[in-house]
């Protein structure tokens, strides 16, 4: 059996299972780039992984709800939240099947990306869903760089493209970025490329 067709929960608990930390630690550029004018209230950081956006969101000002599949990465969360002495609600969710109760000011959907079967499509409708009156959908994506577990002919969606999906009432909602910048990134054991992120943010109406 490949990794990729493992159940969801497995594949990622495997994932994070194999190294003691995955990523850099170091908050999403988008986020910091969209989010750090916004006013702080609620947010909801889901697919928050070893909880670097959650974290930052938190050391702003945000009372934030950080959502992963893997018990094993949310653990990691808590111990850097605990770290740079900040309070997150972590939750464990498939959010094939569930996902968390309320509306918050800001929904954070960053690399929300799977390399087994993922309905992102319908998740990111619902993350729309969750949104509050006057609050922000962040959805971000990219290339596969060559140190991804991502197949080599895997496309993403343009911006109009990952727009067009969401399906949205464009008289409830306003479209505040949409782009697709380059920057150079570096991967999780030194690798080094240039990434094309795919960015939306878009905020919902008042009222």
């Amino acid at each position: 059996m490949r990794d990729t067709d493992l159940p969801a929960e497995e594949f990622w608990e495997s994932f994070y299972a194999a190294r003691e930390r995955v990523w850099s630690g170091r908050p999403n550029v988008a986020l910091v780039d969209v989010v750090g004018p916004l006013t702080p209230g609620t947010a909801l950081d889901l697919g928050c992984a070893e909880g670097a956006d959650s974290v930052w969101l938190a050391a702003h000002g945000w009372t934030v709800t950080g959502v992963d599949l893997s018990a094993t990465a949310l653990a990691r969360a808590a111990t850097h939240a605990a770290e740079a002495g900040v309070a997150l609600d972590l939750q464990v969710h498939d959010l094939a099947q569930s996902f968390p109760d309320g509306r918050f000011d800001l929904v954070s959907a960053c690399f929300l990306q799977s390399p087994v079967e993922f309905p992102r499509t319908r998740v990111l409708r619902r993350a729309a869903g969750a949104v509050a009156p006057g609050g922000l959908l962040l959805v971000e994506h990219g290339s596969a760089p060559s140190w991804s577990w991502a197949p080599p002919d895997l496309v993403f969606p343009t911006p109009e493209q990952a727009l067009a999906e969401l399906d949205l009432d464009p008289a409830e909602w306003t479209t505040e970025r949409l782009g697709a910048p380059e920057r150079e990134a570096t991967g999780p054991n030194g690798e080094t490329g240039v990434l094309t992120d795919i960015v939306l943010a878009l905020r919902r109406r008042a009222g």
